[in-house]
């Protein structure tokens, strides 16, 4: 009797470590084509934006931000993002509630540098609604994702 309890107890916790890895590599993966979706919109985004005129220039080196740059920092902090997710999936009691107000908190200290950068205000103009497409894609998509995995 007892071998059966122990049997049925041992299959319940690996039961719940399965459903616990799933939710997380589930989470993971939507983060994975979120990012991907907010790296073409936010390189669209400037290519329209480049297309209108905004050139992008940063005053310190006179340089100009190429495209693949707004992917490749919209990819880093995406990334970023998904695991502050995937933490709060593990660690918090309420993790979607928890991780919009972090998103939000870390999206508005986002903006500082564009408006402290010194540069012209159709770049400094662009650079903020780059930042808002960045946040309105991954935000919504991880928190919806963080609902779905508690309930």
């Amino acid at each position: 009797m007892n071998s059966m309890n122990d049997t049925g107890v041992a299959a319940g916790m690996a039961s719940g470590r399965t459903s616990h890895t799933h939710r997380l590599r589930g989470l993971a993966g939507t983060g994975f084509i979120a990012t991907l979706a907010a790296m073409v919109a936010t390189t669209l985004a400037a290519a329209l934006a480049q297309a209108v005129g905004v050139d992008f220039e940063v005053p310190d080196g006179g340089e100009t931000v190429p495209l693949s740059g707004f992917a490749v920092v919209t990819g880093f902090f995406s990334v970023v993002g998904v695991v502050i997710a995937v933490a709060l999936l593990r660690w918090s009691a309420r993790p979607a509630e928890r991780f919009v107000w972090t998103a939000v908190s870390l999206t508005a200290i986002s903006l500082v540098p564009p408006l402290l950068s010194g540069a012209n205000t159709a770049t400094t103009t662009a650079l903020l609604g780059l930042h808002l497409v960045a946040a309105t894609v991954m935000i919504p998509t991880l928190a919806r994702s963080l609902r779905t995995r508690t309930d």
